[in-house]
């Protein structure tokens, strides 16, 4: 079979690789389409991000839905032909984390295309891969494979939205639209959110966020004041979710933030220097919210049954052997959100 392979910033090859042979209690898929994650993007643009670097050839990927093409030994309530999201999560299920319900935090996380630990985790930008039953989440039939693939950064959103307690009747800003934040204002509405706000420095990704949802949009780079209006009475927002990364994005919304707002950071961007006096004057909770778990059958449920759509997120898709042109397309905040990738 062939995947895509990273080496170095840059040096992304399509490879030949031997297919995985098929264990007990394990299914064969067949890839179908994979979304480009900002986790790529670093792999594909600088080699790595933070202090994790690609030190090994590494197949990229962890956003997939496929077909089953075989079951293994003793798996029941699989067939082959069935169309699945993949969840790349695997926790080692054993340690004090997994045990506590923690899997986000598992100590021996094998989480797909991650270069966090030496060997480095494979990815799934491959045409062919072995996964445990745990990890299959059937589509339903009105449920393509593209919006398949999008259940994994759902998962991101909704763990998000957990992280912020109830949102029922809540006023929510949400700073950075890419696809991660595009889908927070999603799952924000869904969860009862009825005020939300989208902040960014892209006129297209502020059109994508009112084609899923926001109520308001404002581009910063060209209304630097735009918050200015929810600044009175110490503030409007009940809940923040920052999804840029950006340290400007963030001290930005404090002053729109009511005291006691809920500050969940979901963009990874380096280092900050924060305004401790603001949060605790303002009695603000800052909160991390950090991959998923159990969210991702949510994720998936809600795509089966029609609750969530996705659709309007998907700006492209490609065939992995044109990865360099989707990966650049990928990239570019201007005229796409999320790319996928074909692997048929």
């Amino acid at each position: 079979m062939e995947a895509l392979v990273i080496h170095a910033a840059g040096d992304l090859r399509v490879e030949n690789l031997p297919t995985p042979e098929l264990g007990p209690g394990q299914l064969r898929v067949r890839v179908r389409c994979g979304g480009i994650c900002g986790s790529d993007l670093h792999y594909y643009q600088h080699g790595g991000f933070g202090t994790v670097r690609v030190k090994e050839p590494m197949v990229l990927g962890h956003e997939v839905a496929g077909v089953i093409e075989a079951v293994g030994t003793g798996v029941t309530g699989y067939v082959s032909g069935e169309r699945i999201a993949i969840s790349p999560s695997r926790p080692c299920t054993l340690c004090t984390y997994c045990q506590q319900g923690l899997q986000n935090h598992c100590l021996d996380m094998r989480y797909y295309g991650s270069a966090m630990r030496t060997p480095h985790v494979q990815g799934a930008f491959r045409q062919e891969i072995v996964v445990e039953t745990h990890q299959a989440h059937r589509l339903a039939a009105g449920v393509s494979d593209a919006e398949g693939a999008m259940a994994e950064p759902l998962s991101v959103a909704l763990h998000a939205v957990r992280r912020a307690g109830p949102l029922l009747g809540k006023r929510v800003l949400v700073t950075g639209c890419g696809p991660i934040g595009a889908l927070l204002i999603i799952a924000a509405r869904r969860a009862g959110a009825t005020h939300i706000v989208a902040t960014d420095v892209s006129a297209f990704t502020l059109g994508k966020a009112l084609k899923v949802g926001a109520d308001e949009a404002i581009n910063v780079m060209e209304n630097p004041q735009g918050l200015a209006g929810f600044t009175a009475d110490k503030g409007s927002f009940d809940v923040l979710f920052e999804a840029s990364g950006n340290a400007g994005a963030l001290r930005g919304a404090f002053d729109a933030l009511r005291p006691r707002g809920i500050i969940v950071q979901v963009g990874l961007g380096g280092e900050m220097t924060l305004p401790i006096n603001t949060i605790v004057a303002k009695e603000f909770d800052l909160r991390g919210a950090f991959r998923f778990h159990e969210e991702f059958a949510v994720a998936v449920e809600l795509l089966n049954k029609g609750l969530v759509d996705v659709k309007p997120l998907i700006s492209a898709t490609l065939s992995f052997r044109d990865s360099a042109r989707a990966f650049t397309l990928a990239a570019d905040r201007s005229q796409a959100m999320k790319v996928l990738l074909n692997f048929d």
